[in-house]
């Protein structure tokens, strides 16, 4: 597995090759893409007007396209006979490794008792998620995992699709109506917080960076920080306190809402297992 998934590297990446580290960090990727995929899915019909329906749902199909291919990748590195479907569909919320910003509903910033979705909230997430992908899909691209490597470049360009998608909407939202940019500079308060997840390092993080897997979010941070902050100014939006709140969706200690998003998700799978079509 070593000779195929890795390539010579003077700083060992291939020692980490199949690693429990190696495995952690893959489901990082691919739970992050999977779920926040799975939040998109639910516009599929709803969406402010027919081409940004269809341009919601490709960017959803563009995410679970990713987790395909980072589980079925995940589960070669594991070795225990599992695939991307069981990856999927057969783990504990505890055992998803998602940032928590992504498992967060759609209407989680509407006013009390509203319903609903708020394009807002995808909007926003949308774009900050997106600059962040985007800066990590463009290091991975080096990656000794040549598997992840070659993920990477394919992903670089949805992501970057994503993140301009977003942009534009979020200067239409925010330099439009007076209730547009209510909307929007609430959606970017309260998400914004759950952002600092993105930059958490842990030891997995670390081996994964030192051996050239993969690379330390922390690295990231400021060229995230002048791109969001530009694009805000553009879309006259207030770029919102800094908070100490720490998120920890990337370690499996999740909010009840990722709960409600698995038991949809999974139930086919669970009620009838290893049923095919």
């Amino acid at each position: 597995m070593i000779d195929r998934l890795a390539r010579p590297d003077a700083r060992g990446g291939d020692t980490l090759i199949g690693s429990p580290q190696h495995l952690e960090y893959l489901l990082r990727l691919a739970d992050n893409a999977l779920v926040l995929g799975q939040r998109l899915a639910a516009w599929c019909g709803h969406g402010p007007v027919l081409e940004e329906d269809l341009a919601l749902a490709n960017v959803a199909l563009d995410l679970i396209g990713q987790a395909r291919l980072l589980l079925a990748h995940a589960a070669r590195v594991e070795g225990k006979g599992r695939d991307e479907d069981e990856l999927a569909f057969l783990r504990e919320v505890d055992e998803f490794r998602n940032l928590t910003m992504l498992e967060l509903p759609n209407d989680f910033v509407l006013d009390a008792g509203a319903g609903g979705l708020d394009f807002a909230v995808a909007v926003v997430r949308n774009f900050l998620f997106s600059s962040f992908q985007a800066l990590q899909w463009q290091s991975l691209t080096s990656s000794t995992d040549d598997e992840l490597s070659s993920i990477a470049m394919k992903s670089l360009k949805e992501a970057r699709y994503h993140e301009d998608h977003a942009a534009e909407w979020l200067a239409r939202l925010g330099d439009g109506t007076g209730e547009s940019r209510r909307r929007a500079q609430r959606a970017l308060d309260m998400l914004w917080p759950y952002s600092n997840e993105f930059f958490i390092v842990d030891e997995v993080d670390r081996a994964m960076a030192e051996c050239g897997i993969g690379v330390d979010p922390s690295s990231l941070e400021a060229a995230w920080r002048e791109g969001v902050v530009a694009v805000l100014q553009r879309a006259t939006l207030d770029e919102p306190l800094r908070s100490t709140m720490k998120s920890a969706g990337k370690f499996g200690a999740h909010s009840e809402h990722l709960g409600d998003l698995l038991m949809e998700m999974q139930f086919l799978q669970r009620a009838y297992p290893g049923g095919s079509w």
